[in-house]
């Protein structure tokens, strides 16, 4: 009986500074699908010399979207959907490959390791973080939320034991970027659902998401960087329901 064949898919955007270090982590699979949108900075370049098949597309339509036109080019049994900032240890390798070679469900679960400005969280929300990202290939499909997607499997979900690495947040620019992208991805779709924001909701909703993931989630257990990770959390909940409310 052959081996089932494990695709992973990815969806980039000027990525080379991460992109060679992923693809190395992903050497146990037999295919790699890289879908990018638009890189400036010779991330197709790379996909090619890893021999990964890439798309480029001239539009983004949204996380879920997008990530689902990398999951229709795969070809594998299983799919592995991985973001440019992560790393498989050969630890999650091996037990990837042993659960889909004797699988006792249809999509795992994949607990994560999350850095914060160089430190792995432990604390504030941050750990544990499972994530569905193992799948059979007939049975996933992804949300069509533009922001927060996730992996829909139809059938069984476990958890693997082994985790991967989450490289998120290594500087203050990227901490500022992200939370500026995600603060106003997360306010389009809210206010595209009828929900309403302002200045007093903004403040509110502030004020708890940093007493949430600094008191009520032990943030301040990982010290300095649990205060930082939970004023960016604060701030970015801050300029989302502003943005509800101000943005048209």
């Amino acid at each position: 009986m052959t081996a089932p064949r494990l695709s992973a898919i990815l969806i980039v955007k000027d990525e080379a500074r991460d992109l060679p270090d992923c693809l190395a982590s992903l050497a146990f699979c037999q295919e790699i699908v890289v879908v990018d949108s638009g890189s400036r900075d010779g991330t197709q370049e790379i996909a090619r010399a890893a021999g990964a098949t890439l798309l480029e597309t001239p539009d983004f339509p949204g996380f879920g979207p997008q990530k689902q036109r990398a999951l229709d080019l795969a070809t594998g049994d299983w799919v592995l959907s991985i973001d440019a900032d992560e790393r498989i240890p050969p630890d999650l390798a091996a037990e990837i490959r042993a659960a889909i070679a004797a699988p006792a469900a249809d999509g795992y679960r994949i607990d994560r390791r999350n850095q914060f400005l160089g430190q792995v969280m432990r604390h504030g929300g941050w750990s544990p973080d499972r994530v569905l990202r193992l799948a059979r290939r007939d049975r996933a499909r992804f949300s069509t939320d533009i922001v927060h997607e996730s992996l829909i499997v139809d059938g069984k979900v476990a958890d693997l034991a082994a985790a991967m690495d989450h490289l998120s947040y290594r500087g203050i620019d990227e901490v500022l970027d992200k939370q500026r992208r995600y603060a106003l991805a997360s306010a389009s779709v809210r206010r595209a659902r009828g929900k309403r924001g302002g200045l007093g909701p903004a403040i509110v909703r502030c004020v708890f998401a940093f007493f949430k993931h600094y008191i009520l989630q032990a943030g301040f257990l990982d010290g300095a960087r649990g205060f930082a990770a939970a004023a960016t959390k604060a701030q970015e909940t801050f300029w989302r329901y502003l943005a509800v409310g101000w943005e048209r």
